[in-house]
């Protein structure tokens, strides 16, 4: 069942959201080659706390750290760890922030120093097909049209969609409905009401969309 938000949920949901992307924004001042995973964890952490919020994931299905923190080939859900990053790294930083009784939810991928043009042109083509998504994300359309229009656009920039791992709705609760493909049908899935609040997630893969998921 979709939860629908009122006006003054979505407004403290805006706060939660934005102690995300402050956070964020700490991080992308430290990130260089050598970086620290854990203490990327730490600062996250810190930085919370220090502005009224809950790091969302850490506890969260056993999950030991507030950050989700995934490197090059690793697509989501990774473990920061005490090694340094060298140059020519992406990462993709998930952070979630619990506020307010409401979750907020991002992800950004970060260039560690110089990257190859075609990692340049797998987080361009990822960041172009996000804004697809949240553009295709109003009422009267469904889960299904946000999906097929991510999945055709990066489908003919050459990449595949991860299609194992979808994104979701997010309230009160981290992962509430409905799931949020990043491909799909136009016309299939949930219809999209006023006060429905989801996290459009794009993964994207250079070459094949296959994953192998640790245990």
């Amino acid at each position: 069942m979709v939860y629908l938000k009122t006006y003054k949920e979505i407004d403290l949901m805006r706060e939660s959201s934005s102690l995300v992307a402050r956070t964020h924004a700490e991080l992308a001042k430290i990130i260089k080659p050598g970086i620290n995973l854990l203490r990327l964890d730490k600062l996250a952490e810190e930085f919370i706390g220090d502005h009224g919020g809950v790091p969302a994931f850490k506890g969260y299905n056993g999950f030991p750290c507030t950050l989700c923190i995934s490197k090059d080939k690793e697509v989501v859900h990774g473990i920061p760890t005490n090694i340094e990053i060298e140059e020519g790294a992406i990462l993709s930083i998930d952070c979630g922030v619990l506020m307010n009784g409401f979750y907020g939810d991002s992800a950004y991928t970060f260039a560690v120093g110089e990257i190859s043009p075609q990692k340049r042109n797998l987080l361009d083509v990822t960041k172009e097909a996000l804004k697809i998504g949240v553009d295709s994300a109003i009422c009267g359309n469904t889960t299904g049209d946000i999906g097929y229009a991510i999945q055709q656009f990066t489908e003919s920039k050459g990449f595949s969609i991860v299609k194992e791992l979808v994104g979701h709705g997010i309230g009160k609760e981290l992962h509430e409905a409905p799931e949020v493909p990043n491909y799909g049908k136009q016309g299939s899935g949930i219809s999209l009401e006023h006060g429905t609040v989801i996290a459009i997630e794009p993964m994207v893969n250079i070459g094949n969309a296959d994953v192998i998921q640790k245990k």
